[in-house]
């Protein structure tokens, strides 16, 4: 069972989600400064695994953008997207 959390993942658990989602990699010192200054994070997990995840970053005002819509491979096509999507808006 896939179970919805609003925690911020491990930098590792993001780094790995990237790559295996087919997303372009990104640096552990870079994940380290910009997940704790997300506005709001939406997770996935089956069991301990985190096989999605979504963030809104912004000003905190005026301007707030969806970014880091990820799915692992095997999980997508099974609206685990579209169910990040639906906790973020």
């Amino acid at each position: 069972m896939v179970k919805v959390t609003y925690d911020i993942p491990t930098c590792e658990d993001y780094c790995t989600l990237r790559i295996n989602a087919g997303m372009s990699p990104k640096t552990r010192e870079a994940a380290e400064k910009g997940l704790p200054n997300a506005l709001f994070t939406v997770t996935l997990y089956d069991k301990d695994r985190l096989i999605g995840m979504g963030r809104v970053i912004g000003d905190g005002g005026t301007v707030f953008q969806i970014v880091d819509i990820a799915v692992l491979k095997s999980y997508q096509g099974q609206g685990y997207g579209s169910q990040i999507m639906e906790h973020i808006m």
